[in-house]
């Protein structure tokens, strides 16, 4: 992730975004916060939350092209989920305004204030807002496919 940082500035986004809402049926799945990458490119992607013990970000998960994973396992307790990823392969983001901390490497970071001067890196997240479901699927997309909005 360094390659990123060591160019003074952000990319702009060259990717699209689609975020989908996924209801299971009643005891037919888990509840998850789950990320599909529905690009051919390798994506690291970060998440933000608040929970009982306040704001956290959490990172990082590493998708091949066309996989999903599961970011957050149980039912949600959220409504707002905040995610931040990166195309590997090609370059450019998928981000947005809502800022808090990030790093490097993996990470679990508590706190969402004063990133740089805790040592952290200051990051743009966008906003999924759940509509309070208890499983939620965001996909990621390249701008060519229908119902994306670029960030």
């Amino acid at each position: 992730m360094r390659w990123l940082a060591s160019r003074g500035a952000r990319l702009l986004a060259v990717l699209g975004i689609a975020v989908a809402g996924w209801t299971a049926a009643a005891g037919v799945a888990k509840a998850d916060l789950r990320l599909c990458n529905k690009t051919a490119s390798h994506v690291s992607v970060a998440i933000g939350y608040k929970d009982n013990d306040g704001w956290a970000t959490e990172g990082w998960w590493n998708l091949d092209g066309n996989s999903c994973e599961t970011l957050l396992a149980g039912t949600l307790v959220s409504r707002f989920y905040y995610i931040y990823a990166i195309d590997v392969d090609n370059g450019g983001e998928w981000g947005g305004k809502a800022f808090m901390c990030t790093r490097d490497k993996m990470f679990t970071i508590r706190g969402i204030e004063d990133c740089v001067a805790r040592g952290f890196e200051r990051t743009g997240f966008f906003e999924i807002d759940t509509g309070e479901q208890s499983s939620w699927t965001v996909q990621l997309t390249e701008p060519t496919q229908q119902g994306t909005e670029k960030q």
